[in-house]
């Protein structure tokens, strides 16, 4: 029976143009993944979206050097994505949360732009990092478990994160700190505000 459906799914697929195929496939994917005990991690469910549809954010704290941007476009090249672009889904796009450079060069490549037909594999996020600070602390966690991040965006991040109400003990949890480096990323940051809520033992005199 299960292999008279795969035949009949391949049928299906096969009379359908290329576009419509793609989003068939989706639809196919969605619907297993709604039955996957996977079904928690992202990664079960690769969808083929238009490259249009999928947009940076204005957080990503990560930097790539010119030669390892070649060798990432090398790899994309010669192997294909191997990792799809993390993202949550909005009502009309999808918004990067791991993977800018990978969609930046899939849009500015020609050979790129060919091998993927204007389309770039996505990974969504569950609805629980629908709030902006959610994705943050989500693209920072990427970037991390890779050892890449700006120290001067890092600290942009904590700043805006704290102005959001969160503490320096969720702060460190979310973004797997410890408390001394979210101190001196805050402290980085130069805003006083930061520090109202905070009680010095030691007063400071100027002579």
């Amino acid at each position: 029976m299960q292999q008279s459906i795969i035949e009949q799914i391949g049928q299906l697929l096969e009379s359908l143009c290329e576009d419509q195929r793609i989003e068939a496939i989706n639809q196919l994917r969605q619907a297993i993944h709604a039955h996957s005990p996977f079904k928690e991690n992202p990664v079960d469910c690769v969808l083929w979206v238009k490259q249009e549809q999928v947009t940076p954010n204005s957080y990503n704290p990560n930097n790539v050097a010119p030669p390892e941007k070649r060798l990432l476009q090398k790899s994309l090249e010669a192997d294909g994505f191997t990792q799809p672009v993390v993202v949550y889904r909005q009502k009309d796009h999808y918004e990067i949360v791991d993977g800018f450079h990978r969609h930046a060069l899939a849009k500015s490549k020609a050979t790129l732009k060919r091998q993927l037909k204007g389309y770039v594999p996505v990974s969504c996020l569950s609805e629980k990092s629908s709030e902006t600070s959610g994705r943050m602390a989500s693209t920072i966690r990427h970037n991390r478990a890779r050892g890449r991040h700006q120290i001067n965006a890092m600290a942009d991040i904590v700043r805006e994160l704290a102005q959001l109400g969160w503490s320096d003990e969720k702060i460190s949890a979310e973004l797997g700190m410890d408390a001394d480096e979210v101190l001196r990323l805050r402290q980085m940051s130069g805003l006083l505000d930061l520090f109202a809520d905070r009680q010095f033992s030691q007063a400071w005199t100027v002579k």
